[in-house]
């Protein structure tokens, strides 16, 4: 079967991209199309597969010039190296966006009427308050402060400051 040419415009179009996202690519080394006799670009089957590889790298997290990198490098190591390094940094994203994503589901569940109150969605930030914060509301706890104490607190500091 003989490779498809296509303009930059249907090339571009097929990805949902601008023809200058293209010329930037190709700017910037990521592509080289052949051009047809009136020196128009023509994108064959290989380019759309890298434009795909380059799209699906930037969906990744990879910078235009990692893009370039790993693609040029012919050694499978140094690529592996940096693809190991891309697959850490996007594991960290997915545990940040699942942590953001449990927050919410969390706030959700909630039924008090000032959610910041809730023991529930306080235990659920105490891993971003830090150790003494819970070291200090157990003290204060174990000595024996009731709920209601508590609560007659908070809200007189609310007024105070509110």
């Amino acid at each position: 079967m003989k490779d498809a040419q296509l303009a930059i415009g249907p090339a571009a179009e097929r990805f949902g991209l601008a023809t200058h996202v293209l010329r930037h690519w190709e700017d910037e080394g990521l592509l080289s199309p052949p051009r047809d006799g009136g020196g128009r670009r023509r994108y064959g089957n290989e380019d759309l597969f890298r434009i795909a590889a380059i799209l699906r790298a930037k969906e990744a997290g990879f910078d235009l010039v990692s893009i370039r990198a790993m693609l040029a490098d012919t050694d499978v190591r140094r690529r592996r190296h940096a693809l190991e390094a891309q697959r850490t940094a996007l594991r960290r994203r997915i545990a940040e966006a699942q942590a953001a994503l449990d927050l919410v589901d969390c706030a959700l569940g909630c039924d008090h009427d000032d959610m910041a109150t809730c023991p529930h969605f306080r235990r659920f930030l105490a891993e971003r308050v830090g150790g003494d914060a819970l070291a200090n509301k157990s003290q204060s706890q174990s000595q024996g402060e009731s709920k209601s104490e508590s609560a007659s607190d908070d809200n007189a500091a609310r007024r105070v400051t509110g």
